[in-house]
């Protein structure tokens, strides 16, 4: 067996990607230099060691292993946040023991979990904040699939109070969604409705929608950044388009927006858009702390516009922590540490602040896209004026010696990890290739990037023949 051979089964055998350091070995050996006297230098990988360590030598293991990983000012696949300043790191360390759930021992970081909600449903519109219901999670995952529970949960009670079957729910979304939406569907057992994107209707805007909705659908779900593209669905379009259905059916169908990135975007940078609470058929918004909130992973939100629309049955009364306290959650002890980074950044920043952290971050990628657009090997899909995220493809005929993949691979070779991918259902046959503009990417950071774009493509397009696709793979951070 070849070494690549062996590393791949073993990549495979674990799960693991096959871009891990892991060796051919099932061992770790501790230089001597780290070594205590009587101290074991030859370490078990996959199971717990016989003897014991010395925490500086633990220490320096899991530290040499880590540092392998990618430069994450680098990486612009992922949305989540990678750095916070000092301040927030040091805050970070004296919360790390406190848990979320446990209110009556923690009751001060509960007291700061109900501001921060308040002040994310002010940020919403929320039309009576003392009348919104609203909780942190551990991401937008479970802040999403709580909002499609209480969707599910409201449908079954009218169904229910009318004298009618309730095992039949469906949800309507995007094809472009996220997979978090398709985990809720699947493990609550929800009818997936997908509305196919194209290139007229580049993401769910109300098309056609009166042919996926019936008495069985419990919500639609509106996209603010769509994942694979970074493009807003237009909410109040699509609600247009839910009124109509009303008058002509009767069926009065409520919207979750899914504000997992442009929830923390869109009131700074949007302010004037109508996608939140002002939009009548929104019920609940959820969105990702740990994205464009900026605060370290994992943390998200989700807030409802009323009590009554989180049906009471779905919270629990814990009691056996020593108090009272209600739980609407998938998780139950789950860190505190995130929801006192959130109040800390709202504190430190301020409206002003985050709207100068997020217009960086859009202005860089405005000049990237709009650099890009200026090659020819490439077309846009969207520019980044949305949340600053954006895709672009190569353009037809340009060239039958490479692709995106190939490009992403060259890109890697700087450091830059860039994702291809296709495109969902209707635009598989469409790779595409999309940046993650973060608090972190510098101009001259994106000037950088544009050259070394320039020179992979320059390099690219003088093949002589066409490169090798065998073992390409798609890649895509969410």
């Amino acid at each position: 067996m070849t070494l690549a051979e062996s590393r791949k089964e073993r990549a495979t055998a674990a799960q693991q990607p096959a871009t891990a350091y892991t060796g051919i070995t099932d061992r770790t050996q501790l230089n001597p230099i780290f070594a205590r006297p009587g101290e074991d230098t030859d370490l078990p990988l996959d199971r717990i060691p016989d003897g014991e360590s010395l925490p500086e030598t633990a220490y320096q293991i899991v530290h040499d292993e880590s540092m392998l990983d990618g430069n994450a000012r680098l990486n612009l696949a992922t949305f989540v946040g990678t750095w916070m300043d000092d301040y927030a790191s040091r805050l970070y360390a004296e919360s790390a023991d406190k848990n979320m759930i446990d209110k009556d021992e923690y009751p001060q970081t509960a007291a700061i979990e109900t501001r921060c909600w308040k002040m994310v449903a002010g940020l919403w519109n929320a039309p009576d904040r003392e009348k919104a219901i609203g909780t942190s999670t551990i991401g937008s995952s479970e802040a999403c699939m709580l909002g499609g529970l209480a969707l599910k949960r409201r449908w079954q009670q009218a169904r229910r109070a009318e004298g009618k079957p309730t095992d039949k729910p469906n949800l309507v979304l995007s094809s472009a969604v996220q997979v978090c939406w398709e985990k809720f569907c699947n493990y609550w057992d929800v009818e997936a409705r997908y509305v196919p994107i194209s290139d007229e209707h580049k993401v769910l805007d109300g098309f056609e929608l009166e042919k996926y909705v019936d008495e069985n659908t419990i919500g639609v779900v509106a996209i603010m950044g769509v994942t694979y593209t970074g493009m807003y669905e237009p909410v109040a379009q699509i609600s247009e388009a839910l009124d109509r259905i009303q008058q002509d059916t009767g069926l009065d169908i409520k919207i979750h927006v899914d504000g997992a990135s442009g929830g923390m975007i869109a009131p700074f940078l949007q302010p004037q858009l109508a996608w939140d609470f002002r939009v009548d058929r929104v019920v609940s918004i959820s969105t990702s702390a740990h994205k464009y909130g900026l605060v370290y992973p994992g943390l998200g939100w989700v807030v409802w516009r009323t009590v009554e629309d989180l049906p009471a049955d779905l919270v629990f009364d814990v009691t056996y922590l020593g108090g009272h306290m209600p739980s609407f959650a998938l998780n139950f002890s789950r860190p505190g540490a995130q929801v006192l980074l959130q109040y800390y950044l709202f504190l430190r920043l301020g409206f002003d602040g985050y709207y100068r952290v997020q217009k960086a971050s859009q202005d860089v990628a405005l000049y990237l896209s709009g650099e890009i657009a200026k090659m020819p090997a490439f077309e846009l899909w969207n520019d980044g004026s949305d949340i600053p995220v954006f895709a672009w493809q190569l353009k037809k005929d340009h060239t039958d010696k490479w692709t995106l993949y190939h490009l992403s691979e060259r890109l890697r070779l700087k450091g830059w990890l860039i994702p291809a991918y296709p495109m969902p259902d209707n635009l598989t046959d469409l790779t595409v290739q999309r940046i993650v503009v973060r608090n972190g990417l510098s101009r001259n950071l994106a000037e950088s990037l544009v050259l070394d774009i320039q020179e992979a493509v320059d390099y690219l397009d003088r093949l002589e023949s066409p490169m090798p696709t065998e073992g390409m793979a798609a890649s895509f951070t969410h």
